[in-house]
């Protein structure tokens, strides 16, 4: 089985090359193809995705935008996307290998936990997305989601929207076959809490969240997100 890593990037120099390199230790001999997404950078992240052996493609709207880019370029069998500031664990694509065997399983994502941030987001990392894939059965974006090409195809790519591309692709593929929540962990950052603050940040994705299943549009949550 081989892979294709799709990471959506925008201004990430300082983390970038961190990233690339968790995927490389990942593979271990393995076939994997590594892409990045550029948003438009104005740092040297292009230049160190180069550097560090990836392809950069340059896409513009965000992050639904980048990674359905990603994936109209990508050749795996398996496309993995990856937040810019999420490490892969030890022998990743091994694990994805072994779910994607399993009957009728189309996708998936790993446990995840916090390498830095305020300390209450960095405890029980590991917990909260388990809790969040049994309520839910959906997988987040900074949780290594992979799925698929041939399932991704069928649900017509990532889609290209402001906001909770990652959530509505799962809503998708649970329609096609079964999603995994592997053991493994993938580590992030929990610098996207600092700004807000962790309660707040966690008390506003919720309400996103209830709002997106009550179907409000995702340019009206994406302004909400924003403050707007």
């Amino acid at each position: 089985m081989n892979f294709s890593v799709v990471i959506p990037a925008l201004n990430e120099a300082d983390g970038i090359g961190a990233t690339i390199a968790s995927v490389r230790e990942a593979a271990a001999g393995r076939a994997v193809e590594v892409l990045v997404v550029d948003g438009g950078s104005r740092d040297a992240t292009p230049r160190i995705a180069l550097e560090s052996g990836a392809t950069v493609i340059v896409a513009s709207g965000g992050r639904g935008a980048q990674m359905s880019a990603g994936a109209l370029r990508a050749t795996g069998e398996v496309v993995v996307f990856l937040h810019a500031d999420t490490w892969l664990p030890a022998d990743a694509f091994g694990a994805i290998e072994k779910a994607m065997r399993g009957p009728g399983v189309v996708g998936g994502g790993f446990r995840k936990t916090f390498r830095d941030g305020p300390s209450v987001v960095v405890r029980g990392g590991r917990r909260r997305s388990e809790w969040f894939f049994k309520l839910t059965g959906n997988v987040l974006g900074d949780q290594a989601m992979f799925v698929a090409r041939d399932a991704l195809e069928k649900v017509g790519g990532v889609p290209v929207q402001p906001l909770l591309e990652d959530v509505v692709l799962c809503e998708r593929l649970r329609k096609l076959g079964k999603l995994e929540l592997l053991d493994a962990e993938v580590s992030t950052s929990g610098r996207r809490f600092e700004k807000r603050g962790a309660w707040r940040t966690w008390v506003l994705m919720g309400w996103i969240l209830a709002a997106h299943w009550v179907g409000v549009r995702a340019e009206t949550l994406d302004r909400w997100y924003r403050g707007r």
